[in-house]
């Protein structure tokens, strides 16, 4: 198979959210394959993304870290400012900035649903939104949202992060028809459980890791590196005739 099919030299890549463990591994996997790549981090927390650069530098590609706040829009365009005046142009913005919630559908509060629906959904449309402005002067790029199998699947006590998943697959298939004309792919990524810092400790939960497991025709906790091949699939030229999908990295989950 030609290698340049997944060739990302010199590209630039965004990635939202990049100091958690999802983030951290997908940065590097573009790393590995080319890209030079912005880390973006809530302000404050900055300081979680300083390995993953280490790490990309090591890789010999050039890696900056910036604030992003994407509930914010002025902070969406400070943070695209920032990446145009150091790299002058945007090829991949990964949408992977999220939060969950987990709590019986009657005691949901209004502060904790705007809290998921601001992060997950608004700050994916309004961050894709700026960068889309750049990509288009550009001739085009590949921005790819990070979902969920709760953005295909429900789940009990996650009205609030189903909700905003779901969103965001379909949020996905209207982005990459409006900017089609532009040369913009847009796709969407949705993994099952990764075994991260964040999860942790729920998946120490025996009761939960089971059944999670259960549900899981692979009958396996996902790592983030099981999402690399689809990132770097969907960021690259092999991916050039592919928009408007969600790639499932589920092991089955959603299968059912």
């Amino acid at each position: 198979m030609n290698s340049k099919l997944f060739d990302l030299n010199n590209k630039v890549a965004v990635i939202t959210g990049a100091g958690g463990g999802i983030g951290r591994d997908i940065s590097i996997a573009l790393a590995e394959c080319g890209a030079n790549v912005v880390l973006t981090e809530r302000p404050g927390a900055e300081a979680n993304l300083m390995e993953c650069k280490e790490k990309i530098q090591e890789i010999g590609r050039e890696a900056i870290i910036t604030s992003l706040d994407v509930t914010d829009i002025k902070s969406i365009k400070k943070m695209v400012s920032t990446v145009i005046k150091h790299f002058e142009r945007i090829d991949i913005l990964i949408n992977n900035a999220g939060v969950s919630l987990r709590a019986p559908s009657l005691e949901v509060t209004e502060k904790e649903w705007d809290l998921v629906q601001d992060v997950n959904l608004k700050g994916t449309f309004f961050t894709s939104q700026e960068v889309a402005k750049v990509m288009k002067e550009d001739g085009g790029g590949k921005i790819i949202n990070i979902s969920s199998i709760h953005g295909i699947n429900g789940f009990h006590e996650r009205a609030a992060y189903c909700s905003s998943k779901a969103g965001v697959v379909n949020l996905t298939k209207v982005l990459a028809i409006d900017w089609a004309e532009h040369g913009i792919n847009v796709n969407g990524i949705g993994p099952n459980y990764m075994m991260t810092r964040l999860t942790e400790s729920i998946l120490e939960n025996k009761e939960f890791h089971d059944d999670v497991i259960y549900r899981t025709p692979l009958k396996r906790i996902g790592k983030p590196t099981d999402l690399a091949g689809g990132i770097v699939y969907l960021a690259s030229p092999s991916s050039d005739f592919v928009t408007g999908h969600t790639l499932m990295v589920d092991g089955g989950w959603t299968a059912w």
